[in-house]
């Protein structure tokens, strides 16, 4: 978490935001004592916590738009003999 005095987050207010978009947390103190906490909308919702502390880690990169409304009704690509899948869990066993 960044701290920044309120004159300082006065004149670099662009740049504390861009942090905040990356999704930082800024601390906000007047005269050395907390007022304030900016934070990511994102947030805001507890059960997006592990997801910004992934992202953090670099572990996951979240989205920034929307689904298409049809997203659930489109055509699925097809892997009948379930490689994916096995991908997927080889890369778990290693811990990647």
């Amino acid at each position: 978490m960044k701290i920044a005095a309120v004159s300082k987050l006065k004149t670099y207010l662009s740049e504390y935001l861009n942090q905040v978009k990356a999704g930082d947390e800024v601390l906000i103190t007047d005269r050395g004592k907390p007022v304030a906490r900016l934070v990511p909308i994102l947030r805001m919702k507890a059960t997006d916590e592990s997801m910004i502390r992934m992202e953090k880690q670099g572990l996951i990169k979240l989205g920034s738009g929307k689904l298409p409304k049809d997203f659930w009704s489109m055509p699925r690509s097809e892997d009948p003999k379930g490689l994916v899948l096995k991908a997927l869990l080889e890369e778990r066993e290693n811990g990647r």
